[in-house]
């Protein structure tokens, strides 16, 4: 059936629409190192602390843009589920299994023994507490934007390290060895079915595969600026200089442990840089000082005071932590995507067959 020039389907209208002048703000955000979720989550900072009203006028304007975060980073975790096929499993649970470690159970290490011989008041008006939240999570949804820009599978399969250490879990598990608090599996096991049902459908069905690539492009601003919306910028200035120095010191010091285990562990050579992505504290870690204080009373007189650090921290690391990563890769030569790697892989491979179709047709020289 033919349609009218200006009828949406005809040629006319297309030709229009493309020739129309307009702003590049996806690909000016992708300019930004994990910039698909940075600047939402920015934009959503400001928003949640200045114009809090507006998103708190009800139905899908507050659905979308306020209480989102959970359903969509499920949705991309489920996605991400699917990209991994079985027979990956087993890269895809080491890296989990190093981000793990350096990211969150050799930092937490260290502050706990930084307590045992300072207090719990910790330094320079940091709490232990503060310290703890800090640096013993990371930004699951800052680390699957920016392994999906510049990782593979596996580096975007390793989200699960976010998953167990996100929220209050290891926190009460190292502060809990003195029988603080029982540790809610089933909230874990909660956290990880949602990749373990994606990456079976995704073996089941390849196709499942290619129809949910473009999930994280559409999800990550969505959710990103729903996370922001809960960051108030007050309590980052009421953390004042303290939680800035928090956030300035875990980006480098957690990133540089992840790196090394990419380096040296995980033998991810150029690509090692990714590890410092990982160098973030979560948005969720904002609540866990309240939720320790109300287990054990012990750590009220903190709440307040690592609140705030944390929430700077959460704004500095989400800043910091991508630019160390794209500074280290870039530096070796490594920023870039697996696509733009295996379309390069193919074009060498072409030139190489041309070469020799051109050699073969020149014929023996004498």
């Amino acid at each position: 059936m033919a349609y009218p020039p200006t009828h949406p389907k005809g040629d006319g209208f297309t030709m229009a629409a493309e020739s129309r002048v307009r702003v590049p703000l996806f690909d000016g955000m992708n300019r930004v190192p994990g910039g698909l979720m940075l600047i939402p989550l920015i934009l959503g900072s400001i928003f949640g602390t200045f114009f809090s009203p507006a998103l708190e006028i009800g139905s899908f304007t507050t659905a979308l843009f306020q209480n989102s975060a959970l359903p969509l980073i499920a949705l991309l975790i489920f996605a991400t589920g699917t990209q991994v096929s079985v027979r990956n499993t087993g890269p895809v649970l080491a890296h989990a299994g190093v981000i793990l470690l350096t990211k969150s159970l050799i930092p937490a290490g260290i502050v706990i023994a930084l307590g045992m011989i300072v207090g719990l008041d910790g330094i320079l008006g940091v709490s232990i507490l503060a310290l703890l939240v800090a640096v013993d999570n990371s930004n699951g949804g800052l680390w699957l934007a920016f392994t999906g820009k510049y990782g593979d599978s596996r580096d975007r399969g390793a989200y699960m390290a976010s998953a167990v250490n996100d929220g209050p879990f290891l926190s009460l598990l190292f502060l809990g060895v003195s029988g603080l608090a029982s540790i809610p599996t089933l909230a874990l096991v909660a956290a990880i079915i949602p990749f373990v049902l994606g990456m079976i459908v995704g073996n089941l069905d390849p196709k499942w595969k290619s129809i949910l690539v473009p999930v994280p492009n559409i999800v990550i601003p969505f959710f990103a600026f729903a996370l922001g919306t809960g960051i108030n910028l007050g309590n980052v200035v009421t953390g004042g200089v303290q939680g800035i120095v928090v956030g300035l010191i875990v980006a480098p010091f957690t990133g540089f442990l992840v790196y090394l285990g990419y380096r040296y562990i995980l033998r991810r050579g150029i690509k090692s840089g990714l590890g410092f992505a990982a160098g973030t504290t979560a948005g969720n870690a904002i609540a866990t000082p309240a939720i320790v204080g109300g287990i054990d009373p012990t750590f009220a007189p903190y709440v307040e005071v690592a609140t705030a650090q944390v929430a700077a921290s959460v704004l500095i690391t989400a800043i910091l932590a991508p630019l160390i990563a794209a500074f280290v890769l870039k530096r070796h030569g490594a920023l870039n995507s697996p696509d733009d790697e295996v379309v390069a892989e193919v074009g060498d491979a072409s030139s190489a067959d041309e070469a020799e179709q051109a050699k073969e047709a020149d014929g023996p020289r004498l």
